[in-house]
C-alpha cells in the first residue's frame, strides 16, 4: 500500500522538538505498521483490526518521525465531544529514553482537549501515568485456554433465543453495547462485527437482549471479546457457542474486569491461565459503566 506523507501537524509541541522530530496523524497504512509494531510487544492484535480501529477514529492516531523514519506510535481515538481512550504507546526499541515517546504523549494529551481519558495500561507504568492525572480504576486480567475442551453447557431459560449478531437489529444492538461503554461507538461496532475471520452472537429474551459476545482470529490464537451477559449462565453459554466453532488445541484469550467475580469464575471454571493484567485507568470522572455484566473486554487497544 502506498502511503502518502500527509498528515495534521501538532506545531505547538513541536516548537521544543528535537532536531528532526515530527509527530503527525497517521495515515492508515502506517497504522497497519503499529499494528505489527503491538503484535511484536506480544499484544497479539486481531488479524483484521485495522478496520475497526480506522472506522472508530481515522484521526485518532499518531505517530513520531525521526528523519523521516517511523520511531514511536500512540492512539488517540475520540469518541464523541466527552470520552477518548488511549492505547498503542510504543517506541522504537533503539530509540527509548530519548523524550521522544513522551513528546508523542503531550501531542495525544493535547488532541484530546478536556475530555475524560480511559486507557489499559501496563502495570509497571502506573506510577507514570498517575503523573498525568489518570486514577486506577480497577485491574483488567487476561486468561488463556485451550479450545477443543469439554465443558458442561449451562441450561438457560428455553425462551432465550441464540443467534448470530447480524440478524438481530443493530440499533437495538448499539443500544445494549452503549451499557457497557462510556461513550457511543456506533461506527466502530459495525465494523466490528463484520470483520473477516470472526463470529458475533446475540442471546434475546422476550425481545429483548440479555447476552452478546464474539471472537475473532489474532496472531495467535482467537480473542473473545466483548462478552456482556445479564447473568453468567448466558455469558457461558454465549463462550461455550463460540468456542465450538474453533479449530481444536489453540489458544483463546478472555479479558476480563477483575471486579466482576463471576467472569473470574467463569475463566478459572474453564481451567484458564492468567497470562497478563492492565490497569484501567480514567483522567476525569470515572464513567459509570455496569462491569458487573461485563464478562470480557472488546479491546485493551480501543477500551
Amino acid at each position: 500500500m502506498h502511503c502518502h506523507p500527509a498528515g495534521i501537524l501538532f506545531d505547538r509541541v513541536m516548537q521544543t522538538k528535537p532536531a528532526g522530530y515530527e509527530i503527525r496523524v497517521m495515515k492508515k497504512c502506517e497504522l497497519a505498521q503499529a499494528i505489527d509494531w503491538a503484535a511484536a510487544e506480544g499484544w497479539n492484535p486481531g488479524l483484521h483490526d485495522l478496520q475497526s480501529f480506522w472506522a472508530a477514529d481515522s484521526t485518532g492516531f499518531l505517530m513520531g518521525f525521526l528523519d523521516g523514519e517511523p520511531i514511536a506510535s500512540i492512539s488517540a481515538v475520540k469518541y464523541g465531544d466527552s470520552f477518548a481512550f488511549v492505547g498503542f504507546y510504543i517506541v522504537k526499541q533503539e530509540h527509548r529514553g530519548s523524550g521522544y515517546g513522551l513528546q508523542l504523549w503531550h501531542a495525544a494529551m493535547e488532541s484530546l482537549g478536556k475530555r475524560v481519558l480511559g486507557l489499559d495500561g501496563v502495570v509497571e507504568q502506573q506510577e507514570n501515568y498517575k503523573k498525568s492525572g489518570f486514577q486506577l480504576a480497577y485491574r483488567n486480567v487476561r486468561y488463556q485456554g485451550k479450545t477443543g475442551v469439554e465443558f458442561p453447557v449451562p441450561l438457560i431459560d428455553m425462551s432465550a433465543v441464540m443467534v448470530p449478531a447480524n440478524e438481530v437489529d443493530f440499533t437495538a444492538l448499539h443500544a445494549y453495547d452503549r451499557q457497557f461503554f462510556p461513550a457511543d461507538r456506533q461506527a466502530f461496532l459495525q465494523s466490528w462485527i463484520s470483520a473477516d475471520d470472526s463470529e458475533f452472537l446475540c442471546v434475546s429474551q422476550d425481545g429483548e437482549i440479555s447476552g452478546f459476545g464474539g471472537v475473532r482470529k489474532c496472531r495467535d490464537g482467537y480473542k473473545i471479546g466483548p462478552l456482556y451477559a445479564e447473568r453468567s449462565e448466558i455469558a457461558e453459554s454465549i463462550l461455550d457457542q463460540l468456542l465450538r466453532g474453533l479449530p481444536a488445541g489453540e489458544n483463546f484469550y478472555l479479558d476480563v474486569p477483575e471486579p466482576n467475580m463471576f467472569a473470574v469464575q467463569l475463566a478459572e471454571s474453564l481451567g484458564m491461565q492468567v497470562v497478563f493484567e492492565t490497569a484501567r485507568m480514567y483522567r476525569g470522572a470515572m464513567p459509570m459503566v455496569d462491569f458487573f455484566r461485563l464478562y470480557g473486554v472488546t479491546s485493551f487497544e480501543l477500551g
